[in-house]
């Protein structure tokens, strides 16, 4: 029951309410949990879930989790096969149950008929439109297919697939056909996708990923995605007051060509001489390359992060200082909180936080599902 004592107030208000637990809106949070404790033991004397649990697969450093934990969700399994993002999901969450190691390998039985949600990041760089887009024939879109099979044994409420924009232009679309017409086969589930962009839900950073939803039709119920937000965050409001950390560091001479880019601008704002002289054979390419020598700026929200802070095609340089983002303004922009902690090596930690689910965004995902499920 240590759980409940990590929800906020609002959320015990609402199980109270589900509960049809009284008395409660004029005693501190102690007192509330201890009302939801007793209410608990005196339920034919056992102790039935007063949170939706969820299991995840591929969660990499945990932007899932942290978001579907604020919702009010309790990890029931937390699983990646990446060393330092179990480490990191231990750290952050000492009590969950985290398995490292291929989902393929885990032994799901347990799980049966248990699971309010299972959700995962399932590897997204098949379909990655920055990549040879290999899809369904790549062996790492055979871990899609796994995910199916464990929907299908352990009959979860609700599932949740976090992928790449790319997966729906993938093959002609094919893809995302074939995709959902797999999970669709048991006829257990009815399965929507869309796209959000994580600026329109409380995210400083435009960041458009593919959230594929599938429900159990015993239940009934229609899912809704979370409303759009109707203000748009900015870097101006996180990158402030940003605890010390590491970061890394531009080139003497990058550094001189920054110092030619506005907030905003790139490559184009370059003398024309510098322009030839950085872009070399590119310069005569044509197309966007507004991703080469970008500057941020306060004014508006970040460009997508990636899992480096420094490519030659798709730059991520601070709004008004000459020098990438550090880590925690990483975790800033990906709307983690400042006390939580990443584990492994410099670059380890900008790809565990370029490769997440924004927090908040992840939040709102779980708080429409709960709205489903209670």
């Amino acid at each position: 029951m240590s759980d409940i004592n990590k929800l906020t107030k609002t959320a015990l208000f609402d199980l109270c309410e589900k509960h049809g637990i009284t008395g409660y809106k004029y005693k501190n949070k102690t007192e509330i949990a201890a009302l939801l404790q007793s209410a608990l033991q005196q339920h034919n004397g056992e102790s039935a879930p007063l949170t939706p649990t969820f299991v995840e697969v591929c969660a990499g450093g945990g932007g899932l989790s942290a978001g579907l934990i604020k919702s009010g969700f309790t990890p029931l399994l937390l699983n990646d096969n990446n060393k330092d993002c179990c480490k990191t999901l231990k750290t952050n969450h000492p009590e969950a149950n985290v398995v490292c190691g291929s989902m393929a390998d885990i032994d799901f039985a347990p799980y049966i008929g248990k699971i309010d949600l299972l959700t995962g990041g399932v590897p997204c760089q098949s379909f990655s439109q920055a990549g040879l887009r290999k899809g369904l024939d790549d062996p790492r879109g055979d871990l899609m297919m796994k995910f199916i099979d464990i929907v299908n044994l352990t009959k979860p409420k609700v599932f949740m697939v976090e992928n790449v924009k790319g997966l729906l232009t993938h093959n002609g679309g094919d893809t995302i056909k074939t995709i959902i017409q797999t999970m669709e086969q048991s006829g257990d589930y009815v399965v929507q996708y869309k796209c959000l962009d994580a600026s329109k839900y409380g995210v400083p950073q435009k960041r458009e990923r593919v959230f594929i939803v599938g429900v159990l039709k015993t239940l009934d119920k229609v899912y809704q995605y979370p409303t759009e937000q109707p203000l748009t965050k900015v870097l101006r409001d996180v990158l402030t007051d940003v605890p010390p950390s590491n970061g890394a560091k531009y080139s003497a001479d990058k550094i001189e060509l920054f110092k030619l880019i506005p907030p905003g601008g790139c490559w184009v704002n370059l003398p024309e001489n510098l322009q030839r002289q950085y872009l070399g054979n590119s310069f005569h390419s044509g197309g966007g390359k507004r991703g080469i020598l970008h500057r941020l700026s306060m004014d508006k929200p970040a460009l997508t992060l990636l899992c480096t802070p420094s490519q030659k095609q798709t730059e991520r340089c601070h709004p008004v200082e000459e020098r990438p983002l550090t880590i925690r303004e990483y975790a800033r922009i990906q709307s983690f909180d400042d006390n939580y902690v990443f584990v492994g090596s410099m670059n380890s930690q900008y790809k565990q936080i370029g490769n997440a689910v924004p927090v908040e965004l992840a939040r709102l995902m779980g708080e429409s599902i709960k709205n489903l499920l209670w």
